[in-house]
């Protein structure tokens, strides 16, 4: 009956838990403007009567569970200003009708499964400032007409399959501000032409296959290595953890060094057998003490023995220890040519450090993401286990979050958050076979030095077998972030993971632990947060982050209550009820780039 109101101009239904279908009546509403039903649990496919509404201007269908195309007629709502259909399940490609779009502004299909080629007609949005079309499986090349949308603030291709080069005419994007191409197959280099983007604050091209030198003028001045990492040859600055670029070498010059490579090779043979040799017997004559060294898939330093890791950490000085976990100690160790590394060595005397020992090899050598903690080498024998990981200078989250010491803004509480996203996206949703975490919390997310979080600790984690959607186990995870189904039944699911994630949320900007003594009887950390939304929610969040002489109060206290709602999403009590990872990271991206948006506007 809802298409019975035939005056209707606004209609706003989101974030209401609804389920069922869009009803096909909607071609009688003539007079709507704004449709917005995102966050619901709405099922089926987009209605083609849709396309019926000739004054709408803004369609919000986020974070809902629709499927099926994203429907061609779409592009014939001429008044369209707005679409957002992120976060569902819709499939096949985007229409090339949607180019006909002339006055549409922003533009989010990001997180769906949608794929195919990208079509050259987004390049006729000429006034689009936001394109997201991240977290899909599109293919091909990136159209090179999307270089001609000279009002574009946001754009994000990331976490697809495309493939090829990046458009030289993307140096003509002169507004751009944001712009993600990282976990793509892209190859080639990177346009120099991008340069000209003075307004460039943040790029990331990581975990594609590209080569050739780095620009190093405009904005790229300001970028970190965390903008290139895992790429095929690049080459630049060494502050950009890349090699050197070497220029050409001539004819003559590679005569010489062809000559110097016949005379030197015989020698540098004989050289190697002799020190295989040395080496051998050296190995045989230290067989009583544990240096059987067991190096991981993913290795990044050489072998490392026992005395090497004995004498890197003062032989485990207390004044070396990082941290305690449920199934050891971690160390700070500094080898003789200054390397600093984090040793994680096992008690074996507790129930289940060998099954964690064995756990942690084999998931830590089966994933990489640049959010997840870097399994350099482990070391183990009868009675001695050890994994040596890449060390992480600024800690971790917990220490941020209650030293006296340090303190953290509202942004770098976002990034840190959005970090820990990605990687439980990943892990979830990224790799061939899902994997729970099940111990997410504070302490183990750690914070490199520039401060980009990795998600460390996988001692009791789970993978998800084919076709599994959930798991039992009798080992339980760190009390207040152990989801009800878990600690109570021992099932474990993805699900876990978000809710673990949603009391984060809550700690992260309020700075209290859910098993802060002023939760208890009937009072937690979920139920204090949700009595003070919407009207009371200045008295939960962290005093730190409302300094009056910071400015921004309104756009900092709209961001929270937003990172709040979504942290209840995250945390209900039914698994079912509980968002994804997949639909929770572009809901704090969101969220994230409204408070920067918000606080420019008030400064």
């Amino acid at each position: 009956e809802i298409g019975n109101l035939s005056n209707l101009g606004f209609l706003y239904l989101h974030g209401n838990d609804l389920t069922g279908f869009i009803p096909t009546t909607l071609k009688g509403l003539q007079k709507l403007q704004i449709f917005s039903i995102g966050d619901n649990r709405i099922q089926g496919t987009i209605p083609n009567d849709l396309c019926h509404l000739p004054q709408l201007g803004w369609i919000y269908f986020s974070k809902m569970e629709l499927s099926g195309p994203v429907p061609a007629c779409l592009g014939n709502i001429s008044s369209l200003r707005y679409l957002y259909l992120d976060s569902n399940r819709l499939t096949s490609t985007i229409p090339s009708t949607l180019g006909s779009l002339k006055d549409l502004l922003e533009f989010n299909l990001s997180s769906n499964f949608l794929n195919g080629y990208l079509p050259l007609e987004i390049g006729n949005l000429k006034v689009v400032t936001l394109i997201d079309v991240s977290m899909n499986q599109f293919s091909g090349g990136i159209p090179g007409t999307i270089g001609g949308l000279q009002d574009l603030v946001i754009l994000s291709l990331a976490y697809n399959r495309l493939q090829g080069y990046i458009p030289e005419s993307f140096g003509k994007l002169i507004s751009l501000e944001f712009f993600d191409l990282s976990h793509n197959n892209l190859s080639s280099t990177i346009p120099k032409s991008l340069e000209a983007l003075l307004h460039l604050k943040y790029f990331n091209v990581s975990f594609n296959r590209l080569r050739g030198e780095i620009p190093n003028g405009g904005p790229f001045s300001n970028f970190t290595d965390q903008s290139f990492m895992s790429n095929e040859a690049l080459c630049g600055a060494p502050r950009l953890h890349v090699p050197p670029c070497h220029t050409t070498i001539h004819k003559s010059s590679k005569k010489r060094v062809l000559l110097v490579i016949y005379i030197l090779l015989p020698i540098a043979s004989i050289m190697i057998a002799v020190t295989f040799a040395f080496v051998s017997i050296r190995w045989r004559r230290t067989t009583e003490v544990p240096t059987q060294t067991n190096l991981l898939h993913a290795i990044a330093h050489g072998r490392i023995t026992y005395q090497e890791l004995r004498q890197a950490t003062d032989g485990f000085s207390e004044s070396n220890l990082l941290g305690m976990g449920s199934f050891g100690s971690v160390y700070k160790g500094t080898l003789i040519d200054g390397t600093i590394l984090a040793i994680k060595v096992f008690n074996l005397q507790l129930e289940g450090a060998f099954k964690s020992f064995d756990t942690e090899c084999e998931i830590l050598r089966n994933i990489r993401h640049r959010n997840l903690t870097k399994v350099l080498s482990s070391c183990s024998n009868l009675d001695f286990k050890a994994l040596v990981l890449e060390y992480m200078h600024n800690g971790s989250l917990e220490k941020w979050l209650y030293s006296h010491n340090y303190c953290l803004d509202i942004l770098q509480r976002l990034d840190i958050m959005v970090d820990v996203a990605y990687a439980l996206d990943y892990l979830h949703h990224g790799y061939s076979t899902p994997l729970v975490h099940c111990d997410l919390k504070p302490s183990n997310v750690l914070l490199d030095e520039d401060m980009v979080a990795h998600v460390s600790d996988f001692g009791i984690a789970r993978f998800l077998c084919e076709g599994e959607s959930i798991a039992q186990t009798k080992t339980l995870a760190t009390v207040g972030y152990i989801a009800p189904e878990y600690g109570m039944e021992g099932l474990v699911s993805t699900r876990c993971d978000v809710y673990s994630y949603g009391i984060m949320l809550m700690e992260t900007f309020t700075r209290r632990k859910p098993t802060d003594e002023i939760f208890a009887r009937d009072l937690s950390l979920k139920g204090w947060v949700n009595d003070s939304l919407p009207n009371t929610i200045t008295q939960i969040i962290d005093a730190n982050l409302l300094r009056p002489e910071e400015g921004d109060l309104t756009a900092k206290v709209q961001c929270v209550a937003s990172i709040m709602e979504l942290a209840l999403n995250c945390s209900t009590e039914s698994p079912q009820e509980r968002i994804s990872m997949r639909a929770a990271l572009p809901a704090l991206k969101k969220i994230r780039l409204r408070f920067l948006a918000n606080s420019r506007g008030t400064t």
